[in-house]
C-alpha cells in the first residue's frame, strides 16, 4: 500500500526527534507522498486528522502509546487506516500487534498494506488501546520521571513501580458486571483491551486486541510484598491463578469508589470514578505485519 499519508511524529518521544529524518526518507522511498503536521499539542490531533479526511489515504503516527491514544478520536471519526511507528518508551500497542521496533521494518509493515480491524476500550468518554486502570498504575504515572524514561527506557517503569509498591495502600471499590455487584478491597483494578501495558506486562495470557472482550483484574493483597511475588506471573499474564488476584471478563464494567479516584488510560490520566468501561468491537483498521513479507516479525493474519 502506498499513497498519500498524514505523518504525525512526536518529536519529544524517546526516538522521535532523532529518527524523523530517517522515517521521512524510508516512507518516501516506499512511495508515500507525505503531509507532515506537528503533534506539539495532542489535544489538536483530532482536528488535524479530520482536516485531512479527504486528502490522505492513511494516518501514520510515530511516538509512544500516549501519542497514539491522542489520535484515536480522529481515526474513529474519519475511519482512515492507522500506520504505527513505535518511537516511544513502552510501545505496548506495537508489541500487542507484533509491529517491529526497527524503523525500516515498521515502515514496510505500512507499505505492505495488510490491515486488521481492532477493538477499542472506552472509559467514560475516553478511548484506549491497551489498558485503563486505577490504583497503583495512577501513582506510577504521576511519579514516572520523563528524564528517567528517556535514559532508562522500559526499566524506568520498573524502578518507579517498585517505589510505588512499597507505599501501596488499598482502597474499596464496587465492580458491577452483568447485573452483579462485587465489593473489593484492592490496590489496583485494571481493565484491558489489548494484551500488553506498562512496558510489557500482560493483562491476560490469551488476550488479543480483536477478541471482542475486556479483561479485568483486581489485586486484593494483604501485604505489599505479595505484589512482588505476583510480578513474574503478571509479566506473562498468568496471574489469574493466584490467590488474591480476581479476574473477570466482559464487554462492560462499572466501577464505583467512595471518593473519586483518577483513572489512567494508555499511560495518561484521563478521567476518574465513577467509571463505565465498555468495548467497541472492530472499531478501527491498523496496518499489521505479515510474516511472509516482513522477515523476523510476528505474523498477524490480515483482516479487512
Amino acid at each position: 500500500m502506498t499513497g498519500r499519508a498524514l505523518l504525525l511524529i512526536n518529536r519529544h518521544s524517546r526516538r522521535g526527534q532523532e529518527t524523523l529524518e530517517q522515517v521521512v526518507s524510508e516512507l518516501e522511498a516506499l512511495g508515500f507522498k507525505l503531509f507532515e503536521e506537528s503533534t506539539e499539542k495532542p489535544q489538536q490531533l483530532t482536528s488535524i486528522i479530520q482536516s485531512y479526511r479527504d486528502r490522505v489515504d492513511v494516518v501514520i503516527v510515530g511516538g509512544g502509546d500516549g501519542t497514539l491514544n491522542a489520535s484515536i478520536e480522529g481515526i474513529i471519526d474519519t475511519q482512515l487506516p492507522l500506520g504505527i511507528l513505535p518511537l516511544g518508551t513502552a510501545n505496548d500497542l506495537a508489541r500487542t500487534l507484533g509491529i517491529p521496533q526497527s524503523i525500516p521494518q515498521a515502515c514496510q509493515v505500512i507499505a505492505a498494506g495488510y490491515k486488521q480491524r481492532i477493538d477499542l476500550g472506552q472509559v467514560n468518554r475516553k478511548y484506549f488501546f491497551n489498558v485503563a486502570s486505577l490504583g497503583l498504575s495512577v501513582q506510577i504515572t504521576k511519579q514516572l520521571d520523563k528524564k528517567l524514561k528517556r535514559t532508562w527506557g522500559v526499566l524506568a517503569y520498573g524502578m518507579t513501580a517498585l517505589r510505588v509498591i512499597l507505599k501501596a495502600r488499598p482502597f474499596r471499590a464496587e465492580i458491577r458486571l452483568g447485573g452483579k455487584s462485587i465489593h473489593v478491597k484492592t490496590v489496583q483494578i485494571a481493565v484491558g483491551n489489548g494484551r500488553y501495558y506498562g512496558g510489557g506486562m500482560a493483562v491476560a495470557e490469551d488476550a488479543t486486541i480483536d477478541d471482542q472482550r475486556l479483561d479485568l483484574y483486581s489485586l486484593e493483597c494483604q501485604h505489599w510484598w505479595q505484589i512482588l511475588l505476583w510480578l513474574p506471573a503478571m509479566k506473562l499474564g498468568t496471574h489469574s491463578g493466584w490467590d488474591g488476584v480476581r479476574t473477570l471478563q466482559g464487554k462492560e464494567f462499572e466501577i464505583y469508589t467512595r471518593k473519586p479516584l483518577s483513572i489512567n488510560a494508555d499511560g495518561e490520566i484521563v478521567t476518574q470514578t465513577p467509571a463505565r468501561f465498555r468495548l467497541l468491537p472492530k472499531a478501527i483498521a491498523v496496518y499489521v505485519p505479515n510474516s511472509s513479507t516482513i522477515p523476523g516479525t510476528i505474523g498477524v493474519p490480515a483482516q479487512t
